[in-house]
């Protein structure tokens, strides 16, 4: 298997980091909008647009990765049905 069509992947120290950073932002800013001197419904507000934003992104993120993938995908078939036509086509033959 050749090393350039390896998928890349991520470590488990990456993982780690990445999952850490979420958890500690996610609390971060729910302490944040418990602690602002707000009406609740003002909190709820806050709250419900953090919620939203975080599901919305990780939309966003599988939605950037889904196409990412089919685009490698499409462009690998295409790129093999150039090879098959490039192989089979002779230029010494004539075309009646």
């Amino acid at each position: 298997m050749s090393t350039a069509n390896a998928r890349p992947r991520a470590t488990a120290a990456f993982v780690a980091q990445a999952a850490l950073a979420f958890g500690v932002s996610f609390i971060g800013v729910g302490i944040g909008i418990f602690a602002l001197p707000l009406d609740i419904w003002q909190r709820g507000f806050l709250a419900m647009s953090v919620l939203f934003l975080v599901t919305s992104t990780f939309t966003l993120a599988k939605v950037v990765r889904d196409q990412h993938e089919a685009a490698t995908i499409h462009g690998r078939i295409d790129q093999a049905r150039m090879e098959k036509l490039l192989a089979e086509h002779d230029p010494f033959t004539s075309v009646a």
